[in-house]
């Protein structure tokens, strides 16, 4: 587990985004929540695009969650069409941007041509040295540490590992998101105060941003806003500071 930078004060090393609002923002236009998702997808590319400008390390997205397979059939299918779309269209501008891509969250389930490009798109992409952008696409952040304890406890079962050598960098190690650091920032739109069962491990210490704008209108001037308000805030990881 990386450990945050109590020293720096400026840009967020990790920003973490919950994408909300789609389908209220197309319900208010009086549209179908499909035709939000794709107008949220245009807004991934310009958040993606500024967060590499910045220097930003990593952006993680989430995207779609495990309990989001109870949605309706229509949308699901519009939303797999979506993803598949999007990795196709933008790879090369990953590419081109040094823009590194990968995935966390449960491939099982999965439509087969979706794991296919999502294997693609990382490969193409597994030399780039910017922006690491991670899609989380079929997760669950209970089921994530539930995964990892049963990966340590067939390690210590084969005696691989000493139970009393289990510790947090363990645990880390054993997550999705092994070797990236922990979000600094998570943000979150719509203006719901919750985290919806992300990244529970990995956020122990972020700043949580909240804003009530929609995720089809959220632009490069909110992200802008989150990391002015970041910057401006202490952050003390339990200490105190004079």
């Amino acid at each position: 587990m990386t450990q945050p930078d109590e020293t720096n004060p400026g840009l967020p090393r990790h920003i973490a985004i919950i994408m909300d609002g789609n389908g209220r923002w197309a319900a208010e236009q009086g549209k179908s929540r499909s035709f939000g998702h794709r107008n949220g997808a245009r807004a991934v590319r310009a958040i993606v695009t500024e967060c590499a400008r910045l220097g930003i390390e990593v952006l993680t997205l989430y995207s779609f969650s495990m309990e989001n397979w109870k949605r309706p059939r229509e949308e699901i299918d519009a939303l797999m069409t979506l993803y598949l779309d999007y990795l196709v269209a933008e790879e090369r501008e990953m590419i081109d941007n040094q823009i590194r891509f990968i995935q966390i969250g449960r491939r099982d389930g999965l439509p087969e041509e979706i794991q296919a490009q999502l294997d693609r798109t990382i490969a193409a992409t597994s030399r780039c040295t910017g922006l690491t952008l991670v899609l989380a696409l079929n997760y669950s952040s209970r089921t994530e540490i539930t995964d990892a304890v049963r990966a340590i406890a067939r390690k210590a079962q084969a005696g691989e590992i000493d139970v009393n050598a289990i510790d947090e960098q363990v645990v880390a190690d054993h997550l999705y998101t092994a070797g990236l650091p922990d979000p600094d920032l998570l943000i979150r739109t719509a203006g719901e105060m919750r985290v919806s069962n992300y990244l529970l491990w990995q956020i122990s210490y972020a700043e949580l941003w909240v804003t009530d704008t929609y995720w089809p209108d959220f632009t490069v001037d909110h992200l802008s806003e989150a990391l002015r308000d970041y910057t401006r805030r202490q952050r003390r990881f339990g200490d105190v500071k004079p």
